[in-house]
């Protein structure tokens, strides 16, 4: 660990220096990822910092608890077992920050939730997902758009794609990506029996335009009226927008931005994220293992999570670990179980 803070420390500095050079200043995409390491640095920085203080406060109270003055000792037992947790948790964090970090994880995501096995039910599903996160980004104070959307039957949804911005957005959500199983009697069912249904979840890191160039000659770009429910410009004009990708065959259609220019440039942001994805993917064997597995067939079978409606229980299978708190994830409370899927995450990388 010490080679590698000696490391990070060092880094801190250049980055310090790179940052203060002008020539950083008038380039927006490196003043950008600058921003972003200067920030993950610094945590490591306060965290040694704050470890070295405690650490000394230790040793000197290990000392006193030795001194012939009896009520000294007892003073600094009493640091001893305040001051020996601390430590220990520090060094813990500390340890889970100097653990190599993936470039990708301060990025902004893009999310695809769609409905899979389970007709109206799956629709109903997603739609309660897209909520979900949603009030997990409102807790976290990041943002969300809506790129796409389409309706189900029933008031769910059958497909929704969302633009999330804000703090290590990717480095937490990049876990929820998958099938998602829900158990509990639809609204739709009479006779009071538990249905199982499913939907998918993608989440795609934000690409940059220095990730992924995209050539104006390998799009084909079409045009149409927008449908569903909106505001003027909806089913009045051909604002709405289809890019498709020749080489890879990509297909991305964006119609809830205003005009066909905002829609076109949204199309192109999931565009870029869905490429990016796809070159990662092919680069690193274990990504792309990640990546199959994404969303899979949204087969009831093939899920990471269940969503158990009767047991108010949310299981996470791919760690084993169970939570009796369904409503309260269902508003947004995924701290917990998020928590212990970087804990699974580090393990593995610690591993590696």
């Amino acid at each position: 660990m010490e080679a590698r803070l000696t490391a990070a420390l060092a880094r801190a500095a250049e980055v310090e220096r790179a940052l203060a050079d002008p020539a950083t200043a008038r380039n927006p995409q490196m003043l950008k990822a600058l921003g972003r390491e200067h920030a993950r640095l610094d945590r490591i920085r306060q965290t040694a910092r704050r470890l070295d203080k405690l650490s000394d406060e230790l040793a000197q109270a290990r000392e006193l608890a030795r001194d012939a003055d009896p009520a000294l000792a007892e003073l600094a037992r009493a640091d001893l077992d305040r001051l020996t947790p601390m430590v220990e948790t520090l060094a813990r964090e500390l340890a889970d920050l100097l653990v190599p970090p993936d470039p990708l994880d301060d990025r902004d995501v893009i999310m695809e939730i769609r409905a899979g096995t389970g007709g109206d039910e799956a629709a109903l599903f997603a739609a309660d997902l897209v909520r979900m996160y949603t009030r997990f980004a409102e807790r976290r104070g990041w943002t969300v758009e809506t790129v796409e959307l389409h309706e189900g039957n029933v008031g769910g949804i059958r497909e929704a794609i969302l633009a999330v911005h804000g703090d290590r957005a990717y480095g937490l959500l990049r876990h929820e990506s998958g099938v998602h199983r829900v158990q509990r009697v639809p609204v739709t069912e009479a006779q009071g029996r538990i249905h199982t249904s499913a939907a998918t979840v993608a989440v795609l890191p934000e690409a940059e335009e220095i990730d992924v160039t995209i050539e104006e000659k390998d799009l084909k770009i079409d045009v149409f009226r927008s449908s569903g429910p909106g505001g003027q410009s909806v089913n009045t004009t051909d604002s709405a927008v289809r890019v498709t990708h020749v080489p890879t065959g990509l297909v991305v259609s964006c119609q809830d931005q205003k005009s066909q220019l905002q829609n076109k440039l949204r199309a192109l942001e999931v565009l870029r994220a869905r490429l990016l994805d796809r070159r990662v993917a092919e680069q690193e064997a274990t990504r792309a293992r990640e990546r199959r597995a994404m969303v899979g067939t949204g087969d009831r079978s093939a899920k990471i999570r269940t969503y158990n409606f009767p047991q108010n229980r949310v299981t996470d299978h791919r760690i084993n670990f169970t939570v009796h708190s369904l409503g309260d994830v269902l508003e947004g409370d995924l701290e917990d179980l998020m928590a212990h899927l970087q804990l699974a995450h580090r393990a593995e990388q610690v591993a590696v």
